[in-house]
């Protein structure tokens, strides 16, 4: 089961009181304060993992704790320090204060770590508090609060090109053909209830991960159909392929929803590169004729059949050269 969206609690660990002692030796019969302080709490602690690829597990086990720091001792000893809790979540997972939307960590790679809650600071001991005036102080502190904090985790796919389009337009079936990817297919829309991610090999030491998303409705940006809960997944593609029924009866209107629900849920997504992908070339029984540049602006378009295969190494070839583009732009400049 694919999960992208999971809430948690989570709590790091309270810092150790200090302590309240003093020096008590054979032969120093008025012996100093020797009060050590306490512990730091444990802190809350995300790792980016490439070996988890779902929220799934978020789904049972909803609050974690850190463990709190160690009171300190006499003699000045210093309580230990609480374990931090590592929580291991999937690459492209989204992590941010559920009550302010501030994001706390975005982990985009494998390894990736980050702070979440802090652990409590330790207090101090009386022997932290010994002045020439007051030697024999009695003062300690409590050890601080650790963070405690209501997250949300959103997990967004790390794809190359993403396949966009309204439901039915044949995303899943092209996802089959161009990848070892093997989505549910049907001829009913909302077949695909989840991405699908596949892998697309262009030649040798060449490919780029293709993702299908869920089909979009008009209004899907405000949560109809499966919208918005599925959106958050083209935020991160280097490439839009918007796919179209060519054998629609309004191809002006289908592009102009897609198009539309994209800016509306997130400004900046119009300016992704854009590919425009007529499927079902198969079905056509006259001569088909794409949408003036008036509609779509200056993208360019491809006319294709999943099914007969036709012109999907030409498709696989334009936008690899798309996501390379936009590889070479993303790499910085060694020179300077």
């Amino acid at each position: 089961m694919f999960i992208d969206y999971a809430q948690i609690k989570v709590k790091a660990g309270d810092g150790g009181s200090g302590c309240v002692a003093f020096r008590r030796e054979k032969f120093v019969p008025k012996g100093g304060p020797s009060g050590g302080d306490g512990g730091h709490g444990g802190n809350i602690v995300v790792v980016a993992d490439r070996h988890i690829h779902t929220l799934l597990d978020f789904r049972y086990k909803k609050e974690y704790v850190a463990e709190r720091g160690q009171h300190g001792q006499g003699a000045n000893k210093t309580g230990k320090s609480g374990q931090d809790t590592i929580i291991r979540l999937p690459v492209g997972t989204v992590v941010k204060d559920a009550e302010t939307g501030e994001i706390l960590a975005d982990l985009t790679f494998h390894g990736q770590t980050a702070i979440i809650a802090r652990g409590g600071r330790g207090g101090r001991g009386n022997a932290r508090f010994a002045t020439p005036t007051n030697q024999t102080p009695r003062e300690w502190e409590v050890g601080e609060k650790g963070e405690e904090r209501i997250i949300d985790l959103e997990l967004k796919l790390l794809a190359d090109v993403g396949l966009v389009g309204l439901p039915n337009a044949g995303k899943s079936t092209l996802l089959s053909r161009i990848s070892a990817a093997r989505p549910k297919i049907a001829s009913y829309p909302f077949t695909t209830l989840q991405p699908n991610l596949g892998i697309v090999r262009v030649d040798e030491g060449k490919s780029f991960v293709a993702a299908d998303i869920p089909g979009l409705i008009e209004g899907a940006h405000t949560g109809k159909g499966l919208g918005i809960q599925f959106l958050r997944h083209i935020e991160r593609t280097k490439v839009l392929a918007l796919l179209l029924d060519a054998t629609s009866e309004n191809l002006a209107q289908d592009y102009r929803v897609v198009v539309e629900e994209l800016v509306a849920y997130k400004r900046g997504l119009e300016q992704k590169p854009r590919l425009i992908v007529y499927t079902k070339s198969d079905l056509l029984d006259k001569e088909f004729k794409p949408l003036p540049k008036s509609v779509t602006g200056d993208f360019d378009s491809i006319l294709i059949s999943a099914v007969k295969g036709e012109n999907l190494s030409e498709l696989v070839r334009t936008l690899w050269e798309m996501v390379s583009k936009q590889d070479e732009i993303a790499e910085p400049d060694e020179s300077l």
